[in-house]
């Protein structure tokens, strides 16, 4: 008899792909961007789009992918500790982001034109954090714009991302709601292979 995986095996193993998926994308893209492009002030990032899909997956456990994306990123960057702080505390803020989920559903923003305004909310917000804690740490007022400027090709590099994914079965929608729909679905085919 097949031993099945429990919800909880099932999310851990689904948080862990992505996570992984977000390290290997982040480093690539620092490593291409300092390579191909080393004098440009702007930065792109594959944080907020994973982040973003994860927390329509799996809701605030999302919060470990904007954390781990800031650390990654910082990193391979050379970042100094300041930035890493910036970073990994100022993407959290995004977890506000998971209140618009639950007020909208995320039934509601998967399908709707809501759904590419979620991935622009995510994005700023993290935006936002890396800023304000920036401006608690006493750096100037003029790095909060900076956290946004530098970052804006991440706008469109997400937007596209999460675009796709909405149209990738079971990736961009709750798992539980995935899971529930996928055993109705095999239930009614085996109904009708059997009645065949």
């Amino acid at each position: 008899m097949e031993k099945r995986r429990t919800l909880g095996q099932y999310r851990a193993i689904d948080l862990f792909s992505f996570a992984v998926m977000l390290a290997i994308g982040e480093f690539l893209i620092v490593m291409a961007g300092n390579y191909w492009f080393p004098e440009q002030p702007f930065t792109v990032s594959l944080t907020a789009a994973i982040t973003c899909i994860v927390y329509m997956r799996w809701g605030y456990y999302g919060a470990i992918h904007a954390v781990l994306g800031g650390f990654v990123f910082c990193y391979f960057s050379g970042a100094g500790a300041s930035q890493y702080l910036y970073y990994c505390v100022g993407n959290l803020l995004s977890v506000v982001s998971c209140l618009f989920l639950k007020k909208m559903g995320k039934e509601k923003v998967r399908t709707s034109g809501w759904g590419l305004f979620f991935p622009i909310l995510v994005l700023l917000l993290m935006q936002l954090g890396r800023g304000l804690v920036a401006l608690i740490s006493g750096a100037p007022l003029a790095t909060l714009e900076g956290f946004f400027l530098t970052d804006s090709l991440s706008m469109v590099f997400t937007f596209v991302i999460i675009w796709i994914a909405r149209r990738l079965d079971g990736i961009y929608e709750d798992q539980k709601h995935y899971l529930l729909r996928l055993n109705a679905e095999q239930k009614r085919e085996k109904e009708v292979n059997y009645e065949s």
